[in-house]
């Protein structure tokens, strides 16, 4: 196991890890370096820690980074999970929602934002960006109108990656698509024969085809476009099924059916999945980098499922040094190999094992 004696040590680690993996996927020295954040976390950040002594789980009767203790994310809405003393905590991010209160909160400093820096570009980067220039039509806001969205922040860094390009932020700060904007800017795209990337959450999509279906619009855009779906729909909007909104996509967009791509992440972590790479036409299965393992759990004994079984979606994530490296989600999905399948929520369960519950302390 790695002894942190820093955040600042603990950071560089995972970085050079990080760094290691996009050189090699299979680089090893993924569970020393978890069971060192492990001990590191426990030590610094005493919410969690009295989750997992409530549960005698501990560095001491850890030894192996699958048995690290998981926190249930609901967990982060009342407790502030963080190794971060609050005068460090920079940067603030709420998870999603139409309230104003129950929201997880997440913080950062300068250091643990590099992290998620550079564990967010080469995955984004591998999967949807490709020899096509594309344009970037953002269905999100832009960052001074909502700081505290990390996947507003996310998209943020991906404009100021790709800043050569031509882009355009097509919803405010309310989360409201400003379907004219968007129009124009993809019958520029058509018009001029370039090929444009859409980037939005699973409502804003439904809101831009309900703005094209209301005045009768349809695209055929160049080839090479694509679009990147994410999220949910969280009340904004009405809710499609998955396959469905991808054929409106195509039909109403000319978006090829192998260039639309589904990011899975959350606050909670500080790592993305994705369930194909653009254009390669391979079978949809959502996969983590090698910095982040994902493992699906049976709810009633805790034990990982065999391959093809559904069970409830936890995930140790190396980024998230500044919280917790497990985070066990109320997402279930199908395992396939190192992959899932996303099939939906549970309400309901409160998984046992090695998953802790706010409830154990309170």
């Amino acid at each position: 196991m790695t002894n942190f004696t820093s955040l600042t040590e603990a950071c560089n680690a995972v970085s050079t890890f990080i760094q290691r993996c996009v050189d090699d996927p299979h680089a090893a020295g993924f569970g020393e370096l978890a069971l060192g954040l492990f001990a590191f976390q426990f030590a610094h950040n005493t919410p969690f820690a009295n989750l997992c002594q409530a549960e005698n789980l501990t560095p001491e009767t850890v030894g192996d980074w699958r048995d690290i203790p998981t926190v249930q994310t609901r967990a982060f809405k009342s407790l502030d999970l963080t190794v971060l003393p609050e005068a460090d905590r920079e940067t603030l991010f709420r998870s999603s929602g139409t309230t104003q209160v129950d929201h997880s909160r997440h913080f950062h400093c300068a250091e643990t934002l590099a992290v998620y820096h550079a564990s967010l570009w080469p995955w984004f980067a591998g999967h949807l960006v490709d020899e096509s220039a594309n344009r970037l039509l953002f269905l999100f806001p832009e960052l001074g109108q909502a700081p505290e969205s990390s996947l507003v922040h996310m998209m943020d860094t991906v404009a100021k990656r790709l800043a050569k390009r031509e882009h355009c932020f097509a919803t405010d700060g309310q989360w409201r698509i400003d379907g004219q904007a968007a129009v124009d800017f993809l019958h520029d795209c058509a018009t001029q024969n370039e090929p444009v990337t859409i980037l939005g959450t699973a409502f804003s999509f439904v809101h831009l085809l309900d703005h094209l279906d209301a005045d009768a619009i349809d695209f055929q855009l160049p080839s090479g476009s694509a679009a990147m779906e994410t999220g949910g729909y969280k009340g904004r909007s009405r809710e499609m099924p998955r396959p469905k909104l991808h054929q409106a996509i195509a039909a109403k967009l000319g978006v090829a059916s192998g260039r639309i791509i589904c990011e899975y992440g959350m606050c909670e972590l500080g790592s993305q999945a994705y369930d194909t790479i653009v254009g390669n036409g391979l079978e949809r299965c959502f996969r983590f980098p090698s910095w982040a393992r994902a493992q699906i759990i049976n709810a009633d004994t805790g034990a990982v499922v065999n391959n093809g079984e559904a069970g409830l979606l936890c995930i140790f994530d190396l980024t998230n040094v500044r919280s917790v490296v497990g985070v066990q989600t109320q997402d279930l999905a199908i395992r396939c190999g190192d992959g899932f399948e996303l099939i939906g929520r549970s309400t309901n369960a409160n998984p046992r094992g090695c998953s802790l519950a706010l409830s154990e302390v309170t």
